[in-house]
């Protein structure tokens, strides 16, 4: 009795330190200038430092129901924030460069990764980071194929990297091209990866670019919804192979095997894009669900260590990088093509 109820207090515990780790990252992202590091990068380096020094070995069981139950949570919660109307705000000329952009994303991605060697789980997770919006669309991913935590921890890490360099080049080249304001916003809008460095980036360009940079980033974040439910499709009929397999060819039912928490992200989505979730309540849901996105991200770093890191090696960062500059240049085509510069 008392081995488990020390247990449990263990449990307890372990979620504690991921809140507080989360709440410190957060802080911290606020204290940061110029609005650089996302507060779910941040956890997850942290995470990562302490896990690295420190192997809190008893933490494991908590680790895992953060980074997996209350990670789907949050991706539930997350809908609520998405709204389809958004795109008609923007315009059909971004959603056009976008489909390109994709289209490299996950097409380029499929022959380039056979390159680096990646599996289909993380050289994905780096293309939907890559091409949707960093760090929330490699968290509401990764449960729908059970991405591994260190494949999470590695596509973070790599589309996080670029986009620390790209948040200084991107207005120096864009001043170097000439470019207009708003074909700077739709190119930095279109093809940086995280919110946090799409603002950034934008804004040192010019506050008219920072501002459709961020209206065209808010665009391409609905994505996620057909995203996710593509490889929901995908991971579904994976899974129904193999336990047909396993039941020596007998039928799986599907629905014993379709994510959960995709209904209800679909469902949240559905409703605030009907204007059925207040925007008030629509704004709350979506800090609650950042902060929890950002709680399991401290978890999976919490369950990483640069040992990881150092296992595998430089091919993951070299197939964000070749994605990420295959992407930079393929919407820079497109805009000119449509001849916005």
């Amino acid at each position: 009795m008392e081995t488990t109820s020390k247990k449990r207090g263990m449990f307890i515990l372990g979620i504690a330190i991921c809140f507080a780790v989360a709440g410190l990252s957060i802080m911290l992202e606020k204290l940061i200038p110029g609005e650089i590091l996302g507060a779910s990068i941040i956890a997850l380096f942290m995470g990562t430092i302490i896990n690295s020094f420190f192997h809190p070995k008893w933490m494991q069981p908590a680790l895992k129901f953060t980074s997996k139950k209350i990670l789907k949570i949050a991706i539930v919660l997350l809908g609520a924030s998405l709204s389809i109307n958004t795109i008609m705000s923007v315009g059909k000329m971004t959603f056009f460069v976008m489909i390109f952009t994709f289209a490299m994303c996950f097409g380029g991605g499929y022959f380039i990764r056979k390159i680096f060697g990646l599996n289909w789980k993380l050289s994905n997770l780096i293309s939907a980071g890559t091409g949707i919006c960093g760090g929330s669309a490699v968290a509401a991913i990764a449960p729908v194929i059970d991405a591994d935590d260190k494949d999470v921890a590695f596509a973070m890490s790599s589309t996080f990297l670029f986009d620390m360099v790209m948040v200084a080049l991107y207005p120096i080249m864009g001043k170097a091209l000439k470019m207009t304001d708003i074909a700077y916003g739709i190119w930095a809008g279109t093809s940086v990866n995280d919110t946090a460095s799409v603002v950034a980036s934008g804004y040192a360009f010019s506050e008219m670019a920072g501002d459709f940079a961020t209206m065209v980033k808010l665009t391409r974040t609905i994505a996620i919804i057909p995203t996710v439910l593509v490889f929901a499709f995908i991971s579904t009929r994976i899974k129904q192979k193999e336990m047909k397999i396993a039941n020596n060819g007998k039928n799986v039912n599907l629905v014993k095997i379709i994510p959960w928490f995709i209904g209800g992200f679909l469902l949240l989505a559905i409703l605030n894009s009907i204007g059925l979730i207040p925007a008030t309540l629509s704004s709350v849901i979506k800090g609650i669900s950042k902060f929890l996105m950002v709680t399991a991200l401290a978890a999976i770093g919490l369950s990483t260590s640069i040992t990881d890191f150092k296992k595998a090696g430089l091919r993951p960062m070299f197939y964000g990088i070749t994605i990420d500059t295959l992407v930079t240049l393929t919407a820079l085509v497109v805009i000119w093509c449509m001849g916005l510069m």
